[in-house]
Parts: structure tokens; C-alpha cells; sequence
């Protein structure tokens, strides 16, 4: 990245939902002009979004940490040379697996499409298929996504994964056994109390927690690490406080 750069904007996304971040990040991206930068403070290592530009404007983005760690990450983004973004029609979001380092590939797949609304598609792009995240789709998302082929091909494989809307009521009434406030303690301590409280409930059962920012990222890592089948419920979103209900439900 040019030291030369020019910065034009700085921006908190910390105030933001999340697919509203990537939103406004993206379109901020696509009016950049050459050489010149924005900077944006997020509450977790914003790693998925760097692909995900790189996957939509091709190799012109520079990308420079400025502080990491924490809920307070800081980046300083550059575009390098003009380009051409690639313009959805039948997709929302653009995911090209042969422009990610492949120890990212789930971790950038799947906490994008956490992130996407009911209804919405994913495209991945991939130089070979991608067995391991098709299978994991299937075992952890089924009956709750499609995933079509739309070229299969020899160096390209060209992917559609929708999210499939929910038209159906949960069967049985959700118990809600314990609520508690994490703002009070260290974000690692926030984050053991989440978790044991996971652990703790039954199927039919759920708790209730306050956060004074968007705890996605604690939903992304039950998601990758619990095999049980849960719901992730935003009961307030922010600016100030967060309140998130999360139960276990039936298979």
C-alpha cells in the first residue's frame, strides 16, 4: 500500500448491524477513487470483508491493519488501481474462494452467510469443489439452504447457496431459564459466562444476555463449534445495548 495514500473518511461501523457494515463498507469501496483510503473501526478482526472486496473489485484493494485486538480493530483500506466491480442481480453477496488463503475458506463462507437475511444468495467461486464446506452445509444447515451448481468445470466451479426462508412456528414453547448482564466484565469473561450458559440449557430452553456492542461474533463460534441446533434472537439492537436471546431447538 502507498504511503502516499490520501484518507477521505473514518468511520465507527461498530453503531451498525452487521450486514449493514458490509453494505456500507462495500458501496464506500466502489466510490473510492485511486489512491486514496478510508478508515473504519469494527469490534472483531474483519478478515471475511477483505475477501469479499478482493472477490468483487479483483486485486485492488490494499489492506492495512492499524490496531487489533479487543472489540476496537482498526483498518486502513486503499485502492490501488481503477476496476470494474462486479454489479448482482440474482445474488447478494460474492464470495471467490481461488482470491482467499484456503485456510480461511470456512471461516469466511460461513460467517458471511451468517450474516445474510432470510432469502438471500451467496455465490462461491471455486477452482475445485469445495467438499468440505458442501458438507458441512448439509449436515448443519439442512432444510434450511439450496445449494445449485451453476458451472462445474475444470478450474471453475461456480456455486449457489440460498438461505431458505422460514415460514414455519417452532412447535414447542421456548422456556427462558436464565438472563444476565456480561457488560460489566472483561470481554474474555463475557465470553466463558456465553458459553456456559449454552452448555447448561436443555433443548426447549433459552437465556438471555445484555452486551453493550453486537455479540456476532460469539454467534459465529457456537455456530462453528456446537453441534446442537440453536436460535439466535435479537431482542434490542443497540446503539447502547444489545439484548440476545438464544435457545436450543428440536432438529
Amino acid at each position: 500500500m502507498s504511503n502516499e495514500s490520501k484518507i477521505t473518511r473514518e468511520l465507527d461501523v461498530r453503531v451498525l448491524i452487521p450486514i449493514e457494515r458490509h453494505r456500507t463498507l462495500l458501496q464506500m469501496f466502489k466510490e473510492l477513487p485511486v489512491n486514496e483510503s478510508f478508515v473504519f473501526i469494527n469490534d472483531h478482526d474483519p478478515l471475511p470483508l477483505y475477501y469479499e472486496f478482493r472477490s468483487v473489485h479483483g486485486d485492488v484493494v490494499g489492506w492495512e491493519y492499524l490496531q487489533k485486538g479487543g472489540r476496537d480493530w482498526k483498518v486502513k483500506v486503499t485502492r490501488t488501481e481503477s476496476s470494474q466491480g462486479r454489479e448482482f442481480t440474482d445474488i447478494s453477496t460474492l464470495m471467490d474462494l481461488r482470491k482467499v488463503d484456503p485456510k480461511d475458506w470456512k471461516h469466511v463462507v460461513f460467517h458471511r452467510y451468517g450474516m445474510m437475511p432470510e432469502g438471500d444468495t451467496m455465490e462461491i467461486i471455486s477452482r475445485k469443489e469445495p467438499v468440505e464446506i458442501h458438507q458441512i452445509f448439509s449436515e448443519k444447515f439442512a432444510g434450511k439452504h439450496t445449494w445449485s451448481y451453476k458451472k462445474e468445470v475444470p478450474g471453475e466451479y461456480v456455486i449457489h447457496i440460498k438461505k431458505i426462508i422460514n415460514t414455519e412456528e417452532d412447535g414447542a414453547e421456548i422456556k427462558v431459564i436464565k438472563e444476565f448482564d456480561v457488560r460489566p466484565f472483561p470481554p474474555a469473561q463475557r465470553h466463558e459466562m456465553v458459553f456456559d450458559a449454552f452448555d447448561e440449557i436443555s433443548r426447549g430452553e433459552a437465556f438471555i444476555f445484555f452486551n453493550d456492542h453486537d455479540p456476532k461474533p460469539l454467534y459465529y463460534q457456537i455456530e462453528a463449534e456446537s453441534s446442537e441446533p440453536f436460535k439466535w434472537e435479537y431482542l434490542v439492537s443497540g446503539p447502547e445495548e444489545w439484548k440476545v436471546k438464544v435457545s436450543k431447538t428440536a432438529d
